[in-house]
C-alpha cells in the first residue's frame, strides 16, 4: 500500500509544538457561521492535536470612477457622505449600520460596481431613512446648481412616498 501526504491548500502547515510538517487532519466543521472551516489536526511526528481555521479570502470591491479610474471601495468614504448628509439625530451608529447594508448590497452584485452604482444605492436609502438627507445628498452627488434643481428633485420625492388608499 503506498501512503499517500495529505493534500495542502496554503502550504505547508507546522505544528506549533514540534515545529514537524506532517499532519493528518482528524475533524472538520463549519465555523464562525459558515464563514470559516475549523479543522483538528494531529502532528505526526509528536502526536499532539491542534486547530487551524480556513477563511475563504473575500474578494475587494472595486469602484470604477467616472473617469474610468479604479480604486478599492472605502467604507469610511461612504460612512462620511452619509454622515454629511444625515441630521445629528441619526446616529452614528445609525449610519455605520446602513454604510455596512449598502456594501453588502454592491458586493452582492459584483466585485465591481461604479461610483454612480454607489450613489444610486445610497440615494435609494436615504429616500426611505430621511427624506431631507436624501435632498442634501442628492445635492451633492447630482451636483444642483440651482433651486429649480431642488425643486425636481422634491417633486420627484414626493411621487414616489405615499401610498393610494383606497376610496
Amino acid at each position: 500500500m503506498i501512503a499517500m501526504a495529505p493534500h495542502r491548500y496554503l502550504g505547508d502547515m507546522r505544528c506549533p509544538y514540534c515545529h514537524a510538517v506532517d499532519d493528518k487532519v482528524v475533524d472538520s466543521r463549519p465555523a464562525e457561521e459558515g464563514a470559516a472551516i475549523r479543522r483538528r489536526r494531529e502532528c505526526l511526528a509528536c502526536g499532539r492535536r491542534y486547530t487551524t481555521y480556513e477563511r475563504l479570502e473575500e474578494m475587494p470591491l472595486i469602484v470604477v470612477k467616472r473617469s474610468g479610474a479604479t480604486e478599492p471601495f472605502d467604507r469610511s468614504k461612504l460612512e462620511a457622505g452619509i454622515a454629511r448628509a444625515v441630521t445629528p439625530s441619526i446616529g452614528e451608529g445609525v449610519v455605520s449600520a446602513l454604510a455596512g447594508e449598502i456594501e453588502e448590497q454592491l458586493r452582492a452584485e459584483s466585485f465591481e460596481v461604479t461610483s454612480e452604482r454607489v450613489g444610486l444605492t445610497v440615494l435609494e436609502r436615504l429616500r426611505v431613512l430621511d427624506p431631507v438627507a436624501y435632498l442634501r445628498f442628492a445635492s451633492v452627488y447630482k451636483g444642483f446648481e440651482d433651486l429649480t434643481d431642488f425643486e425636481r428633485e422634491v417633486e420627484v420625492l414626493q411621487k414616489t412616498t405615499e401610498p393610494k388608499t383606497r376610496s
